[in-house]
């Protein structure tokens, strides 16, 4: 079945781009904290906990014990403790995991969207916005800094590499008049289509859509968005994904699909010879062109296609992100 669309005129397309875009982010906050919680946690992660220090940001995911994906994460490690920012919609996997993975007495994830709202801000004029709103610099890439609004604490996380330029995470209380202050200060609201047109021009796969319970981290890009560290020590599924770095590859890649004029009309993807070569897992709608995720075929790649039929409709097929002479606008 072809995936839902999600659609932006040019104006939002702009905003999203140039200017500074804030939207309500889909993430549960998971606070951790415990004598050995960085420790449990580093046997979990994809990524390298250990490494950052305090004040960090990393991107990583949990893994089944064949190393297929279950749910990625963004870890802020700050003041000893540790918020672990799941999607939403997987929240309820997570936390079974850490019910089985933590044991008590060395580490503890209490669920805190009660507490805590997670704020994503999109676009160019990002560190502007947040001089502006008096929030200060931002941090350096992947880096960690507390601030004070209106008396209460709040961070701001910077991505080394991400769909968005910050992650602002504040009290639920406070949530409402920050959002007010960078909209008097020149953001735009956006909201969840904002978010995942962001997610779909930056090449990232969804939970969902390019990752299910079959897909490994790099026939999705883990190597490229610095999502898996081959240097740290052992975690749950890191033999397969060791083994295929290290002695392999991928049979699918993550790419890029351009159709210019009428876009898809189904999800297959198919090759020269007619044989599937994948499924389009997501659309993006703009004006004069439609752009697409699709987990394509090694075997394609090394036969240097550059142009396929994807959806009934001859497409251009490119690498991730889509560069900015292909998103128009």
């Amino acid at each position: 079945m072809l995936p839902e669309p999600t659609s932006l005129s040019p104006a939002a397309l702009r905003r999203l781009r140039r200017d500074a875009v804030v939207v309500q982010a889909d993430l549960t906050p998971f606070r951790i904290t415990g004598p050995k919680a960085l420790d449990c946690l580093q046997g979990l992660l994809t990524n390298d906990l250990i490494k950052p220090g305090e004040e960090s940001l990393t991107y990583g995911a949990l893994l089944t014990s064949k190393g297929m994906l279950v749910v990625d994460a963004w870890v802020v490690r700050h003041g000893g403790e540790f918020l672990w920012l799941t999607p939403a919609a997987h929240s309820a996997p997570t936390l079974e995991i850490f019910r089985r993975s933590l044991p008590p007495r060395l580490a503890r994830a209490e669920d805190e969207r009660a507490n805590r709202i997670v704020l994503s801000v999109h676009g160019a004029r990002t560190a502007d916005l947040m001089a502006e709103a008096g929030l200060g610099p931002v941090p350096e890439k992947g880096r960690v800094v507390e601030r004070s609004f209106g008396g209460w604490p709040l961070l701001l996380a910077r991505p080394s590499s991400a769909p968005f330029e910050l992650l602002i995470v504040v009290g639920r209380d406070e949530s409402e008049p920050l959002v007010q202050q960078l909209l008097r200060s020149g953001a735009a609201s956006g909201d969840g289509e904002a978010s995942e047109a962001a997610r779909i021009l930056a090449g990232w796969p969804g939970l969902g859509r390019e990752i299910d319970e079959r897909t490994l981290p790099q026939e999705v890009r883990y190597d490229d968005i610095n999502g898996v560290s081959y240097s740290k020590g052992c975690y749950v599924g890191q033999e397969t994904v060791a083994r295929l770095h290290f002695r392999g590859h991928a049979n699918r890649e993550l790419r890029g699909l351009v159709w210019i004029g009428a876009g898809p009309e189904s999800e297959t993807v198919l090759r020269q010879d007619g044989k599937t070569a994948g499924e389009i897992s997501s659309l993006l709608r703009l004006t004069d062109r439609t752009l697409g995720l699709v987990k394509i075929r090694r075997e394609v790649l090394e036969e240097g296609a550059t142009h396929v039929s994807a959806g009934g409709n001859p497409a251009q097929l490119v690498s991730l992100p889509f560069a900015p002479d292909l998103i128009g606008g």
